[in-house]
């Protein structure tokens, strides 16, 4: 029986005393898959390919990474391309489908529908779309341009689709404007003296005047150096737009309420709409004010650039008339158009652009808005149309008065609140400093 001594390791270990040690390298058992490998190199293959794989899965990785870094860079322009289509393009893919209840106004709505004192806050949208739709009617627009009833519909409700939920320039200050159109053609006999072109014109003026209006007003615009800025070189970039606006809803042929005019008449017509919505832009207050206060005093209707001069001054009262209007009635679109003041001039201040002080939440207040703006606008443009409408006066021009009264009193009532304020404060400081004690060092 053969005896074999082995280490721990397994390596075998002599018996005979005059031979040395053996080492274990050499005589360790090693399994036979041992020499397997190494004949066919499997331990540096699966190496080689475990790199490889690590090498294929990076790859892979970066790849997928690149992907959906790309994907999401894609996904993010797409966005805001839907956003600048959305802003420059009329939302009407659901006009034609759509309907508005139709009412049936009473007599008392119809009469108060002319007057000034028409509370606007009391009206839903359908409620609104239908007594545009009846101004419509009741001025004979429909018969003069031969309009399609369903057509003046669906035109309605594009326009309202197109307004956006701004806390001033929406489409319930759409329909104000209108209304106040409305109750000045009727007020100042304007169609005994004007076409039913004409009036066509200023009512469809009034309507589409602030279409899709973004809540930011020209100045933002163009100091941001925005899109429709850089489209209209910075020259009344929102009115150009609510133009476009309102001529691409009007290329639909379910929207056009034109369409059955001759083209030659309804060139003048969209010629004349654009030039009342671009004397709109307060930046050319004074200039247009101005050249009507030359022509006032020898007024002449057959003349057609003091026509022109009139429509454009009639579109900037109506669309700036809200003291006009009851206090109730008037005060809380004060606080709407604070309020989109603010949130341009809290936009303003995060990008580092200018700021207007009479926009900005710390320095302004309602009584300080109003009072320049009704001294120094509405009431010199309201009475300079007195002249040539007397009627105005008592209805429009008396109640802008009272309004800047009103204001005023209220200033004086928040400078004597800021006064005693003041003087509490000063009393409380001087009650402290009574209180210290003086220290007496001695001489």
């Amino acid at each position: 029986t053969a005896i074999m001594m082995v280490d721990p390791e397994g390596a075998l270990v002599s018996i005979d005393p005059t031979m040395p040690t053996n080492s274990p390298k050499l005589f360790k058992q090693t399994p036979f898959t041992y020499f397997f490998c190494r004949a066919f190199r499997i331990n540096e293959l699966k190496t080689e390919v475990t790199n490889r794989l690590a090498m294929l899965e990076k790859r892979v990785e970066c790849m997928c990474k690149g992907f959906f870094t790309e994907h999401s860079m894609c996904a993010k322009h797409i966005q805001k391309i839907l956003i600048t289509l959305t802003s420059l393009n009329p939302r009407t893919d659901a006009v034609a489908s759509r309907s508005f209840l139709q009412y049936t106004l009473s007599q008392e709505t119809i009469e108060a529908l002319k007057k000034p004192t028409f509370d606007v806050w009391h009206w839903e949208h359908n409620e609104m779309l239908s007594c545009l739709e009846y101004m419509y009617h009741d001025l004979g627009l429909v018969k003069e341009f031969n309009m399609n009833p369903i057509t003046l519909k669906r035109w309605l409700l594009g326009i309202q689709e197109n307004y956006r939920s701004n806390p001033f320039h929406n489409f319930r200050h759409c329909f104000c404007v209108s209304q106040m159109m409305y109750g000045m053609i009727n007020l100042c006999n304007l169609p005994e003296k004007m076409t039913l072109t004409d009036m066509g014109i200023l009512m469809t003026a009034a309507v589409c005047h602030d279409l899709d209006h973004p809540g930011y007003n020209n100045t933002y615009q163009i100091n941001a150096r925005t899109e429709l800025a850089v489209r209209y070189n910075d020259i009344s970039p929102l009115e150009n737009h609510h133009c476009a606006v309102a001529f691409q809803i009007l290329s639909l042929p379910e929207c056009n309420i034109f369409a059955n005019v001759e083209l030659e008449a309804y060139k003048q017509i969209r010629q004349a709409i654009i030039t009342l919505i671009l004397a709109t832009d307060m930046a050319r207050h004074g200039e247009i004010l101005d050249s009507f206060k030359h022509k006032v005093d020898s007024f002449d209707f057959t003349n057609e650039e003091h026509v022109t001069c009139l429509k454009m001054v009639l579109i900037k009262c109506c669309d700036i008339s809200n003291e006009v209007r009851p206090t109730e009635v008037a005060e809380p679109w004060v606080d709407c158009l604070l309020e989109e003041y603010f949130m341009q001039s809290d936009r303003e201040k995060t990008e580092g652009l200018p700021v207007a002080p009479f926009m900005d939440r710390d320095k302004v207040t309602k009584p300080t808005a109003q009072i320049g703006f009704i001294k120094f606008v509405l009431i010199p443009m309201f009475e300079t149309v007195m002249k040539l409408f007397p009627q105005i006066e008592e209805i429009m021009v008396q109640p802008l008065r009272d309004s800047r009264d009103h204001y005023e009193e209220l200033k004086q009532i928040d400078d004597a609140m800021t006064e005693v304020g003041h003087l509490f404060s000063l009393n409380i400081t001087l009650s402290l400093v009574n209180q210290i004690p003086i220290p007496i060092f001695p001489s």
